[in-house]
């Protein structure tokens, strides 16, 4: 996967990295608020990387110096009848699934400001990274809504059911520190973007068939019981063990020279 950038409507920059593939949110002139146009681009945009099989690892970034996502795009949604906001759902649900879903590892680094729907798009990640600067928080109820982009679901299975009762109803905002105790952010560093990438590119020189099969077992396993969970993790176990990169990488420990992948 060669070096390059490809943009998704006027919102959405991804840069290849090697086999890593960096998502830009860039709408800084509005911290990155998710409007509707931006809710379409990052759809689409995840499409294509879902799509690529040069992509073993996807991180998500700011343009902004100040903000990773600032959540939903108020000042659109205030001049929206209940019929347009009705409209706009699925589309922005689906910006938030597209993140959810991605078949590689995800990682987000967030730097500033990750608020409502902006914490979501990093809780729909597999690693979180922040820094110095991070904010994080679901803000929802202080306007009348609730997390609608997976909050209510992917926090209580971070941090449990009543640290996230306790966030998500009281709304607050929670700095690195804290962030970090409480497992809101799984690794402070310096600069986060950079960090990100830098732990993107130690996953991404693991088996491409691998990766995807081990996210597919974390992903389905959870909430399952111990047996059936165990179940998902033979059908992901199977689904490489007779493959070329198991081949490979078993003949690379041995010969201890660096895999060569071939992905299939």
């Amino acid at each position: 996967m060669s070096e390059s950038e490809q943009r998704f409507g006027e919102y959405v920059l991804v840069r290849s990295h090697g086999h890593v593939a960096e998502l830009v949110l860039d709408r800084p002139g509005a911290m990155n608020a998710v409007s509707t146009a931006m809710a379409r681009s990052i759809s689409a945009a995840c499409d294509a990387l879902a799509g690529d099989p040069a992509v073993r690892v996807a991180v998500l970034t700011s343009s902004n110096d100040r903000a990773f996502c600032v959540g939903a795009d108020l000042k659109e949604r205030n001049s929206f009848t209940d019929e347009e906001l009705r409209r706009q759902r699925p589309v922005t649900r689906a910006a938030y699934t597209g993140v959810l879903e991605l078949p590689v590892p995800a990682v987000a680094g967030v730097h500033g400001f990750a608020l409502g729907g902006g914490f979501e798009l990093a809780l729909a990640c597999d690693v979180i990274v922040g820094d110095a600067t991070t904010v994080v928080g679901l803000p929802e109820v202080s306007v009348g809504v609730v997390p609608g982009g997976g909050g209510t679901q992917l926090l209580p299975r971070r941090v449990g059911a009543a640290r996230a009762a306790e966030l998500v109803f009281t709304g607050r905002r929670v700095a690195a520190k804290e962030a970090r105790e409480l497992g809101l952010v799984d690794q402070l560093a310096e600069d986060a973007r950079t960090e990100a990438l830098a732990l993107a590119a130690r996953m991404a020189a693991n088996s491409p068939l691998g990766l995807r099969a081990a996210k597919r077992a974390l992903r389905l396993g959870q909430g399952l019981d111990l047996r059936s969970g165990l179940e998902v993790e033979d059908a992901a176990w199977r689904s490489v063990a007779f493959s070329g990169d198991r081949a490979e990488g078993v003949a690379a420990f041995n010969e201890k020279r660096r895999p060569q992948w071939p992905g299939e």
